[in-house]
């Protein structure tokens, strides 16, 4: 029988393994002891595994229209203030020819699910940037798709896919989306891209609305069984145009705890540092980079799209999360001993694009 937290968290470090009833008290009693414990941890794995470097993605947010209407997002089809926008496949390739320039050897496309941005449209793109660059990865994150097209895009040359399960649990689900959205279907479709052949990212916010301990403890466990390519953690930031207005922010702290327990977990997964720990503070970003995480995914797309892309209050998309400022965030994270490392950066998972089980 485990007596402390603190030899509770002394048993997962050394273990690697906890059961859920551990990691629920480790989630709702840590304090900032345990945390710098853990985090500690975690960055030397981190190190051992990856090194100094810290994987740069260049992220082109390529529609802002969306047909679904999760509750939390600033993109939802009923936000009658959006402001939308299309980029065509010349300003994708734009974006790309940049990024190339300033050495990105990834290209993370990212949009709501906007059907006008159909197979015959997405194929010749992946082909053409495939074709140009044949040294960079391309990621995807467009949503729920057919089986089928994502094995077209798969076979056009895409690498890697990003596909929050959001949480776990069916009935905390149905309160962050729509009836027409289910559970099942977002898990289905990870097991799709799994089987087809994808590096696969999922992951959720901490601190959703209804969100409960018990929910983020099977979300880890969810994730640490589905065994992902990429996990993308970040805190839920309330959108001023939606039904969650006036929900309070996911707690950054929280977040870096599960970043750093995550890492333990899955030792060779990639781990963001996402742009929602930024807008929150720059110095909670940081901690999650000293605490296991190793990815950032500074923004290439153009800047008169950068604002319109507005899923949470107040998203920062320039300075050190502009992709054209490089040497900024270079310079910012020397100081804690991390590298920018422009490469491909591919997961060290193993058999991550085996079916969950």
């Amino acid at each position: 029988m485990i007596s402390t937290l603190d030899s509770l968290a002394d048993k997962f470090i050394s273990e690697s393994a906890i059961d859920r009833v551990a990691l629920i008290r480790l989630l709702s009693e840590a304090d900032s002891i345990i945390l710098q414990k853990l985090a500690k941890a975690a960055g030397e794995i981190k190190l051992r595994e990856y090194g100094s470097g810290i994987f740069v993605r260049g992220l082109i947010e390529f529609t802002s229209y969306c047909k679904n209407d999760c509750i939390y997002c600033g993109l939802r089809r009923s936000n009658t203030k959006a402001e939308r926008y299309r980029l065509s496949s010349e300003e994708i390739l734009k974006c790309c020819e940049l990024a190339h320039e300033k050495g990105f050897k990834t290209f993370v496309l990212q949009g709501g699910e906007d059907g006008f941005y159909s197979d015959s449209f997405l194929i010749p793109l992946i082909s053409a940037l495939k074709e140009k660059y044949p040294d960079t990865a391309i990621t995807l994150s467009l949503g729920e798709r057919p089986k089928d097209s994502y094995k077209r895009l798969f076979d056009a040359g895409a690498d890697r896919y990003l596909l929050r399960h959001e949480t776990i649990d069916s009935s905390h689900y149905a309160k962050l989306h729509p009836s027409e959205m289910t559970l099942a279907s977002r898990v289905k479709a990870l097991q799709n891209l799994k089987e087809i052949g994808y590096q696969v990212g999922t992951g959720f916010m901490v601190g959703s609305p209804y969100q409960t301990f018990e929910n983020l403890a099977d979300d880890i466990l969810f994730i640490k069984d589905f065994k992902p390519a990429m996990i993308g953690i970040g805190p839920f930031i309330p959108h001023k145009d939606t039904p969650f207005k006036d929900f309070p922010s996911g707690s950054p702290e929280l977040t870096v705890l599960i970043i750093a327990i995550l890492r333990i977990l899955l030792p060779k997964v990639l781990l963001p540092a996402t742009t929602a720990l930024n807008t929150l503070a720059s110095s909670w970003r940081d901690k999650a980079l000293i605490s296991g995480a190793n990815v950032l995914m500074p923004n290439i797309s153009p800047f008169e799209a950068r604002k319109k892309y507005s899923i949470y209050n107040d998203k920062v998309a320039t300075g050190e999360e502009g992709g054209e400022n490089l040497e900024l965030l270079a310079k910012h994270l020397k100081p804690f001993g991390c590298v920018i490392d422009t490469g491909r950066g591919d997961s060290l998972m193993e058999n991550y694009n085996q079916g969950a089980p």
